[in-house]
């Protein structure tokens, strides 16, 4: 059913304007006298189509027009302005303010018969086509997220197909993809950053499937030989990754290759010191150094966070970026707490 509003000082006018819509099928009929309190009204309830007599003392059709626009959501109101033939000027204004039609004094049954179907027919395809694009944005929307859903869960499995190679944890990279995130919250980084940070950083030792097991699994000391080869997985994290269409991976690619970086430029593989350390890879030096030394291996013993901590504040500046440090301790709390969430038996 459509509403259509009627606005005339006239009350004459009103009534045969009345009587005319009262022959068009499914179509409701409200009539006001007094331009303000249609305004008002309007403010509260949407015509479906507004027919609109420009002849009107105080508030003419076209200061009408011109409030109703400053109403919220009633600036794509429909209205068709009812003039004398000869008014061409106030035509002009009502088109630039948006009238969609016209109606010529004295009003003509078979006219106003014609252009109030032909606009609601207009009106009725527009909200049809409307409601298709709507559709159609949250089918596209409802897509994207599966694409989004599919690659976290690929960039998961590899994750996970790293661990069975080394004696990391799915633990430690669930500790640490949180406090990287962590981090990044405390630096200011906005919401959508510090998702991309929490889902591409489980994949920073993905390169490690590229280790031989007997330096990767072994249970001592790596000789400086064995060391060197342990850290290409670094680069081959990188190129694992890297050219992916992905934010994601792109993100993920970046904290493989640098998150072994140094602030002061000792790290690996590149050298990269201070800024020129992308920062995803900054961040995740923090949180992946931090869990490791807080976490049990086969080869050693888990360190007392609080001597984890004083290692954190010592390396400022040196193996860390200070912003990262500071960054981290200053959410100490929610970093314990995310050291006792994640752990083993609760995995």
């Amino acid at each position: 059913m459509a509403l259509i509003l009627a606005v005339d000082d006239n009350a004459t006018n009103l009534a045969l304007l009345e009587a005319l819509l009262a022959k068009i099928p499914e179509v409701e009929t409200l009539a006001l006298d007094d331009p303000a309190l249609a305004l008002e009204w309007c403010r509260e309830n949407q015509p479906t189509l507004i027919l609109l007599d420009y002849m009107m003392p105080v508030i003419d059709g076209l200061e009408f027009m011109r409030r109703l626009k400053t109403l919220p959501g009633r600036q794509e109101t429909p209205v068709i302005m009812i003039t004398a033939d000869l008014e061409r000027e106030v035509r002009y204004q009502a088109l630039e303010l948006g009238a969609r039609d016209f109606l010529n004094k004295p009003i003509d049954r078979a006219e106003l018969t014609s252009r109030i179907r032909n606009q609601l027919a207009l009106i009725d395809a527009q909200k049809k086509l409307a409601d298709r694009a709507a559709w159609l944005a949250e089918e596209v929307a409802k897509a994207t997220a599966d694409i989004l859903a599919r690659e976290k869960e690929a960039i998961l499995r590899l994750s996970r197909a790293a661990e069975y190679r080394d004696p990391e944890t799915g633990a430690h990279l669930l500790r640490m993809s949180n406090y990287s995130r962590l981090i990044a919250s405390r630096l200011g980084l906005s919401s959508a950053e510090q998702e991309l940070l929490l889902e591409a950083s489980p994949m920073h030792d993905i390169g490690k499937v590229g280790i031989p097991d007997a330096i990767l699994l072994k249970p001592g000391r790596l000789d400086d030989a064995e060391f060197l080869i342990m850290k290409r997985h670094a680069e081959i994290g990188y190129e694992i990754l890297r050219d992916s269409p992905s934010p994601l991976i792109q993100a993920a690619a970046q904290i493989a290759w640098t998150h072994h970086e140094k602030y002061d430029g000792t790290g690996y593989p590149r050298g990269l010191a201070g800024e020129a350390i992308p920062l995803h890879g900054r961040i995740v030096a923090v949180a992946d150094v931090f869990d490791a030394l807080t976490s049990e291996r086969p080869y050693k013993r888990a360190w007392p966070l609080d001597k984890a901590r004083a290692f954190l504040e010592e390396q400022t500046g040196r193996h860390f970026d200070p912003a990262c440090v500071t960054a981290f301790l200053a959410a100490w709390d929610d970093a314990l707490a995310i050291h006792a969430r994640y752990q083993e038996t609760t995995l």
